[in-house]
């Protein structure tokens, strides 16, 4: 099984990978296309944050798709608001909400200025950052799984630092981005949405079948 160095140890990806030496940001361009083809490429991206603190990132296992105002598990389905602005454009922005009253989650918002679309980053394998990251959950002075600091987009988030000030920063340059560092994963599978209460049947989720970092729910669509 191969292994990624990072700044703090050796992690072990659960799925074969390749990596370039060149980083680069994903391009506007990249998310001003369908989401559904945007959440799938994620996969294998790296979300980066630098902050104050130091900067932590993390590889993209695990993605959602949330499309148009026809979708009513979207934020666009009540109209557009103060709150979703976001989801409407320009496309690769973050869209960062807090989810009930508890958890900020992060989005990239996908499609064309004007039509509202995002994709949810549900789970990240931890790569930069390690020790912050476990001092953000509260992990300092005991054992921590590396495999559970960053499953669930609240948990994510924390781990990373992202929170209201992140909320629509430019994902194409600055604190908050999106790389290519040529990491390949395989075994993409696609299944239902997860943690939402409509629209559950819709197969808009994407995943590493059987990586550690993953929510529980891998059915396959």
């Amino acid at each position: 099984m191969p292994t990624l160095r990072n700044n703090d140890r050796a992690v072990r990806i659960v799925r074969p990978f390749r990596i370039v030496r060149e980083v680069r940001v994903l391009s506007r361009g990249f998310y001003d296309r369908p989401t559904l083809q945007v959440a799938e490429e994620l996969i294998g991206k790296v979300l980066v944050h630098r902050t104050r603190e130091g900067l932590t990132s993390g590889v993209i296992v695990e993605t959602e798709a949330y499309i148009g105002e026809d979708d009513p598990a979207c934020h666009a389905s009540f109209g557009r608001t103060k709150r979703n602005e976001p989801l409407f454009g320009p496309p690769g922005v973050a869209y960062v909400y807090l989810n009930y009253g508890v958890h900020y989650l992060v989005n990239a918002v996908t499609e064309a200025d004007g039509y509202p679309g995002a994709v949810l980053i549900r789970a990240l394998q931890p790569l930069d950052g390690i020790a912050l990251m476990i001092r953000r959950r509260g992990g300092k002075g005991r054992a921590v799984d590396e495999h559970d600091l960053c499953r669930g987009p609240g948990n994510l988030a924390r781990a990373l630092g992202i929170g209201p000030r992140e909320n629509r920063l430019d994902l194409t340059g600055g604190a908050l981005t999106i790389e290519d560092r040529g990491i390949r994963l395989t075994d993409i599978a696609r299944g239902p949405r997860v943690g939402i209460r409509v629209a559950m049947e819709r197969p808009w989720r994407f995943f590493v079948e059987g990586h550690r970092s993953v929510s529980a729910h891998q059915r396959r669509a």
